[in-house]
């Protein structure tokens, strides 16, 4: 169940209430008039079934909420009550499958600008990775990709692929790849200048064995990203941000990209290109995956909802 706060002119509320009421897969249906400083508006609480809420939404937005009032969507852990479970039974499949595509698209608008947090964790990230290719100790490359941020922009683009959302296409796109140019040059700068002081050698940042998958591309690279870019997106639509930590660990976007960075500073031209076809690999199967994935969710939320 999701709990649901709509704030609105009184006319509208009373609309709202009615339709509310009409809904089977809606409980809980509370009313506090005149909560707003200007007295003119009301505050509607209630409880509705995930697997519809995006009809329940969509019917508010008819109503005009949006643009006089607000709608606050909250997932509570535990709803207790015959009156909840009842329109759970009510609502068509099962809450785990339900995708309330308000809040995908919300989220997708703010993990699409980009910031200096994201800025701070993709670099450090980086510099994690870039450590672990020269030390060839595969737990740091783990650890990198658990701290790099990059499948939040990546997601928020197929979100806006799928959802027409054009606003949110072009800012996300900018933070995914700006962040990563970014990210490469900051660890090529650092590298280099490492390099120049005498701290690194070159056949060390390019020869070590447990960590050369970064720099070999193959069709298992491919595979590997289209059934991880599947595992985020069902993550992040059903909720299920633990399994988010698998797909971190799955994809090698961030160790790509600090290879790049890595292998420029020491002139190693050839691993250089072959790190980023693989961070081009990577980022086309999830992109793709990603894609496919939002798209068969959306087709059958649309079947549901008829």
């Amino acid at each position: 169940m999701l709990s649901v706060r709509v704030i609105a002119p009184s006319e509208s509320c009373s609309r709202a209430v009615t339709a509310l009421n009409a809904d089977a897969t809606v409980a809980n249906v509370a009313v506090i008039p005149g909560v707003t400083l200007q007295g003119g508006g009301d505050l509607i609480m209630f409880d509705v079934a995930r697997e519809n809420a995006n009809a329940v939404i969509a019917a508010l937005r008819v109503l005009g909420i949006v643009e006089s009032g607000s709608i606050v969507i909250d997932e509570p852990a535990t709803v207790l009550g015959e009156s909840a479970d009842r329109a759970e039974q009510a609502a068509p499949g099962r809450p785990s499958d339900g995708v309330v595509w308000e809040g995908i698209v919300d989220r997708a608008r703010a993990d699409s600008r980009l910031s200096w947090s994201f800025l701070a964790f993709l670099i450090l990230a980086t510099l994690i990775a870039g450590i672990g290719r020269y030390l060839d100790q595969p737990i740091l490359i783990i650890g990198a990709m658990v701290v790099g941020p990059e499948f939040a922009p990546l997601s928020a683009i197929c979100v806006a692929i799928v959802r027409r959302q054009r606003r949110v296409a072009l800012p996300a796109a900018v933070t995914l790849f700006g962040g990563f140019a970014i990210a490469a040059i900051v660890a090529w700068l650092l590298w280099g200048i490492a390099g120049l002081a005498g701290f690194i050698d070159p056949v060390t940042a390019t020869s070590g064995t447990a960590t050369d998958f970064i720099v070999k591309p193959d069709v298992w690279s491919l595979i590997i990203a289209l059934l991880a870019g599947c595992a985020g997106i069902l993550s992040i639509t059903s909720a299920k941000s633990s399994a988010l930590v698998g797909v971190f660990i799955s994809i090698t976007t961030v160790p790509a990209v600090a290879t790049i960075g890595l292998t420029l500073a020491v002139g190693a031209w050839s691993e250089a290109l072959a790190s980023v076809i693989q961070l081009g690999v990577n980022l086309l199967g999830l992109l793709v995956a990603g894609v496919a994935t939002l798209a068969v969710q959306s087709v059958m939320s649309g079947r549901r909802a008829k």
